[in-house]
């Protein structure tokens, strides 16, 4: 649930809400240190003043300490005096006189005189000359009256000097309500939690704008950006539209040229071939009657040499064109599926090297586009003709896979394979057709082989070719 809260936060809110959370802790922290900083101030500044002012009063009444550590009874009558109903005595709620070993010298409670206590830290310091002051939750032993009716006091220890000496003779502890301090404390806390307030709202409202500025250039930066990726995506799919145009233009073009191969066949099996034919025709009827001249036509050969000669040679001429015509056009096969497509690419390959070559099929589809069928018929037909002439290969072996909607051909040998990086300075017309025929289609194509360690030509094929628009 907070997840998608956040999630729903816009940069703008969630950036001024993490400002304003940030702004209140420190806020907090500050108003809270400030707090405690003016607390003990006026704990101290209270304390100072009013040990001055008590040095003051009593220092005539503690010079009898200085000389054997104890209270004359005229000086504790004087005391008396001074804390039973005098404006000093109101303030006080309990007044200690100590010595320095921790025993109570005068108490306005008698039951402490003369017991003897723990000196504590802030009594020592007293001693030493310094004023302690602080609010005390009057938990030490010698509290147990005070602890009976409040919970909270202001302690103070202040020194006790001798008049004409200015040496310290006792340290007087007094107890003191809250309510002056609280009354004071009260109001620089009130002052101070304004002004922090106020800072800080000050300070959230420059930070807000400041935020809502740098959010505008942010916005407008993301609305340039997602109008530039918008672009980016219209031409990719434009540029994706291209491409799938050019595949299907290399398809056509695949189909186009085999149509091309097959009317050069029929042209040449039709019209030179027959040439051809009627002149060896003639050419052997001019031979048998000349078979008894014996006219010489240069260094000894006879008129019917020279016949039996021409009519070698274009013997031989229309062998090799009907050998032509016969590779250039593909068999028929718009109407098989890829294994048997594949099967008679090796079928008619094996009636020319006289030896079987293992064909491997995977699960393939029935149909597939035919310039895929064609592409594989010459892509078998080239790397398995280029294994045998040039690899002097006979244990050639094709497997077709299927991956996604990409058909894996594999054609291996155990040749002599071949140095691929000087086939790639060299040039190599066949694996170039091939790589050409295949890439066409959007496919890719590969060649692995060593010297000695065979070959490994890998292509792969789309199952898949889009239709051209509005079919």
């Amino acid at each position: 649930m907070v997840r998608n809260f956040f999630a729903k936060l816009t940069l703008l809110r969630l950036l001024l809400a993490g400002g304003f959370v940030v702004l209140l802790v420190g806020m907090l922290f500050m108003g809270t240190w400030i707090s405690s900083t003016i607390e003990e101030r006026v704990v101290h500044h209270e304390g100072e003043v009013f040990a001055l002012y008590l040095d003051s009063l009593i220092s005539d009444h503690v010079e009898s300490i200085a000389s054997n550590g104890q209270l004359s009874s005229t000086d504790v009558v004087g005391l008396d005096k001074l804390f039973s109903g005098t404006e000093v005595g109101k303030r006080i709620v309990t007044f200690k006189m100590w010595s320095r070993d921790g025993r109570i010298i005068y108490s306005t409670n008698p039951a402490l005189i003369g017991r003897q206590f723990k000196v504590k830290p802030d009594l020592a310091m007293a001693f030493r000359g310094e004023t302690k002051s602080h609010l005390s939750d009057i938990t030490d032993d010698e509290n147990l009256f005070e602890r009976q009716r409040w919970s909270r006091l202001l302690e103070i220890y202040a020194p006790m000097h001798e008049r004409k000496t200015g040496s310290i003779v006792g340290v007087a502890e007094i107890y003191q309500t809250t309510d002056v301090v609280a009354r004071a404390v009260g109001t620089a806390k009130l002052k101070t939690w304004l002004v922090v307030i106020a800072a800080t709202l000050v300070m959230y409202l420059l930070l807000a704008a400041l935020i809502k500025r740098a959010s505008n250039i942010i916005a407008a930066q993301q609305n340039e950006l997602h109008d530039k990726v918008r672009q980016l995506t219209a031409l990719l799919a434009q540029n994706e539209q291209l491409h799938e145009r050019v595949r299907r233009a290399g398809g056509r073009a695949a189909a186009i040229n085999e149509q091309t191969l097959n009317r050069i066949a029929a042209d040449l099996h039709d019209g030179p071939a027959q040439g051809l034919a009627l002149a060896l025709m003639r050419m052997g009827t001019l031979a048998e009657s000349c078979g008894t001249c014996s006219s010489t036509v240069g260094k000894g050969r006879t008129v019917a040499d020279e016949f039996r000669t021409l009519h070698s040679a274009l013997q031989s001429a229309r062998d090799e064109l009907h050998a032509i015509a016969a590779g250039l056009p593909l068999p028929e096969i718009e109407r098989l599926t890829l294994t048997e497509t594949a099967q008679r690419a090796l079928h008619d390959y094996e009636r020319k090297v006289g030896f079987a070559v293992p064909l491997t099929v995977d699960e393939l589809p029935s149909e597939a586009p035919l310039p895929v069928k064609i592409t594989l018929y010459r892509l078998l037909q080239e790397s398995l003709a280029n294994g045998f002439r040039h690899g002097a290969a006979t244990d050639q072996r094709v497997r077709l896979t299927r991956t996604g909607e990409q058909l894996i051909v594999d054609v291996t040998d155990s040749g002599k394979g071949f140095d691929l990086r000087t086939i790639a300075a060299n040039g190599h017309l066949g694996l170039a057709g091939m790589r050409e025929r295949v890439e066409i289609l959007g496919g890719s194509f590969s060649v692995q082989s060593a010297p000695g360690s065979g070959t490994l030509i890998r292509a792969s094929l789309p199952l898949r070719l889009l239709e051209e628009e509005n079919e």
